[in-house]
């Protein structure tokens, strides 16, 4: 692929030390690059020279004549009076323009009578209308329409003016904008941002399939790894270039860092015995050798070996919790709306104690609102939200509210009516990523990631059993997100959050309260992978699909919205409302369950009803058949399920890859390897049916 951009030496200072260093990289045409970097490394500042919006101290940039950069900020600047679907037409003018000019010439080919002035504008018309058939300028309304969609946009906001849009709906239409316009290269700085996950799945499609090469600022793992090959690691002011995307950079890079360990260790070693043999043999016999010692330290002093790109972690960690009794939040046929509309309808369930839930669903559907129910912020319209024995909760305000933006943060952090003395409060910041100096400053002059970080220490501060988190990691780099990550997963109490992260619901989550349009709910077993495994099935309706319920029959949105509560009436229903008995409030769906049935021919891709009753368990228990397997846990064996299905579904996805279908060997191993995969889940699924039946 041709170079399109070549940048050289770059060098930028804000203060005593230089952000940019010596930045030096080339982007060949189509490349997908994610552009990666601790909070603070310059990533932004980059982007801004990039896009010519700051100049550089010193180096170059040099592009291909007809190269068009367009550029993404964080917070684009939208002024105008136009409708939402005017401005963003308007950036296709350009497009536009050129119909119009080819309108023109055929206009003027119709009335030239001199042959070579016909010729010159037949010749000019073909490369305009080569253009507009390359650009699709030909469905311009069709692509405004399909983009607006993509990004959320709904008919009914087409014609309102955009003045009358949010913060993140106008950064929504900027990305719109830059999508339509699709430059030669596209800067992307955080563009899933104030995008639900259907949207930002749709965004990755489109970065995927564009021409246009990308050079992309994001904490969203997931994102990186479905869109990018190749990776920029901005860091110590210089850029290094790898192969491959987010997962691919994270393992070269842990072979690089190795490398550069030794070597560094190696001059640090060397330079230390020439030092020691100098001062040792200065005088004496051996001075003659001490000087040529004292030549070749200075040679190394003049080339030192580069310090290791090691990037530091924080050490995020939650103390050990009290316990708490069995049930930690149990709601009860909760209802909420506003305006007129339902938000959610009916919403049973239980949260038991030592569980991590995700709460997900689209923009506006009420995550917060729900969590602010639950919490006893807000009341709720119908129903009840009782606490277990013992419950103490820390919040997390994706607002950072619960700091004061007018003290240091070393004070900010102490919680109210506890001892806590300034050092232990000190090395908690600390261990949160938040120096000396900074753990000094007022809460209100700190940038994004450091007050989301102090608002993580404070939630550490208060010794609770139950964390309550609305988008933590919103402003967290991606090595803060892996940090808290390990952190959650460490901890011994009982989490519920919200989160856009998919990677971090993926890696935290075993449970997910699903909340639908139409107030409808559903409660599943598992993480991310196997929410999106079971909607790629069409066993459940994929929420964020705009229009995705009104397509399914209304049996099945019947039976996806009560067996999700728990509930033998329908949570979505209009105009109605049944107080039947409440089944277990513990109603769990997983994906062995749907595959159960689906096996022996029932329920044609809806969810099965698995809700149990407890009264009846025990009854049944007095008649346990022999056990044919050794005693497991469903648990257990569920995990050991999707590890297995998860394997079976990759070695099918190489059997048929170009380069395994050039390869006997490889063919006949990879068979060989799926036949032994299927096998063991065969006998995988009795023994499940087993252990839920005796355990």
């Amino acid at each position: 692929m041709a170079v399109i951009l070549s940048v050289s030496g770059l060098r930028k200072h804000f203060g005593p030390e230089p952000v940019l260093a010596d930045v030096s990289f080339q982007v060949r045409e189509g490349d997908k690059i994610g552009l990666v970097g601790p909070n603070g490394c310059g990533k932004t500042t980059l982007l801004n020279i990039l896009a010519g919006k700051d100049e550089t101290e010193r180096g170059s940039i040099e592009k291909s004549a007809d190269c068009l950069i367009g550029y993404l900020e964080q917070r684009p600047e939208i002024v105008s009076g136009r409708s939402l679907i005017d401005e963003a037409r308007g950036a296709l003018s350009h497009l536009v323009s050129i119909q119009e000019e080819a309108e023109r010439i055929a206009i003027q080919l119709g009335e030239v009578s001199d042959e070579s002035e016909r010729d010159r504008l037949a010749r000019r018309y073909d490369r305009i209308h080569e253009e507009l058939v390359r650009k699709d300028a030909y469905n311009l309304d069709y692509r405004v329409e399909q983009i607006l969609h993509g990004v959320g946009f709904k008919d009914s906001e087409f014609d309102q003016k955009i003045e009358t849009f949010s913060g993140g709906e106008l950064n929504r239409l900027g990305l719109a904008k830059l999508l339509l316009a699709e430059p030669d290269i596209m800067l992307l700085d955080e563009p899933s941002n104030h995008l639900d996950l259907g949207a930002t799945e749709w965004l990755e499609g489109f970065l995927r399939t564009t021409s246009a090469a990308v050079i992309l600022v994001s904490h969203d793992r997931y994102f990186l790894d479905r869109v990018t090959n190749r990776t920029f690691e901005l860091y110590f002011g210089t850029v290094d270039d790898y192969p491959g995307n987010f997962t691919k950079y994270l393992g070269l890079k842990e072979e690089r860092l190795l490398v550069q360990t030794r070597t560094y260790e190696k001059y640090v070693e060397e330079v230390e015995k020439a030092k020691d043999f100098i001062r040792r043999h200065h005088y004496g016999m051996k001075a003659a050798q001490a000087e040529d010692r004292r030549k070749k330290l200075e040679h190394l002093e003049a080339h030192p070996a580069e310090l290791p790109r090691n990037i530091q972690a924080p050490a995020f960690s939650f103390p050990k919790p009290s316990r708490t009794g069995d049930i930690v939040f149990r709601a009860e046929g909760l209802t909420k709306g506003f305006g007129g509309g339902v938000l959610f309808k009916d919403l049973t369930f239980d949260v038991q104690q030592g569980e991590r839930w995700a709460i997900i669903g689209p923009n506006g559907c009420g995550k917060t609102t729900l969590l602010k129910c639950l919490l006893g912020e807000l009341e709720p319209d119908r129903g009840s939200v009782r606490l277990g024995q013992g419950v103490k909760i820390g919040y997390f305000d994706q607002h950072l509210h619960v700091l004061d933006d007018t003290v240091p943060v070393v004070e900010a952090i102490r919680p109210a009516g506890k001892v806590f003395e300034e050092l232990p409060r000190r090395k908690l910041l600390g261990a949160f990523g938040l120096t000396q100096d900074q753990q000094l400053q007022e809460v209100g002059s700190l940038s994004g990631g450091q007050r989301c970080r102090a608002a993580l220490a404070k939630l550490a501060a208060e010794d609770a059993n139950v964390l309550v988190l609305d988008e933590p990691t919103n402003h967290l780099d991606l090595w803060a997100r892996s940090a808290l990550e390990s952190a959650l997963k460490n901890f011994g109490g009982t989490v519920l959050f919200i989160s856009h992260d998919r990677y971090f619901v993926d890696r935290t989550a075993d449970h997910l309260l699903i909340i639908q349009p139409g107030g409808r709910f559903l409660v599943l077993e598992g993480n991310y992978t196997t929410f999106r495994d079971m909607v790629a099935k069409g066993y459940i309706v994929d929420p964020f699909l705009d229009g995705a319920l009104a397509a399914k029959s209304a049996e099945t949105l019947k039976e996806t919205s009560s067996k999700g509560a728990g509930s033998k009436s329908e949570a979505g229903s209009q105009g109605r409302e049944k107080k039947t008995p409440q089944k277990s409030p513990r109603d769990r769906h997983s994906p062995r369950e749907v595959r159960k049935e689906l096996n022996e021919g029932v329920g044609k891709k809806s969810i099965p009803d698995v809700s149990t009753d407890r009264s009846k368990g025990k009854k049944e228990k007095k008649e346990k058949k022999q056990r044919k397997f050794p005693y497991r846990k469903v648990s257990d064996l569920e995990e050991e399920i999707f590890i297995r299905e998860t394997r079976v579904m990759t070695l099918n996805e190489d059997l048929v890859k170009p380069e395994t279908l050039r390869d006997g060997e490889l063919t006949r191993r990879l068979t060989a390897e799926l036949a032994e995969e299927q096998e063991i889940l065969k006998t995988l699924y009795e023994h499940w049916e087993e252990a839920t039946e005796l355990n």
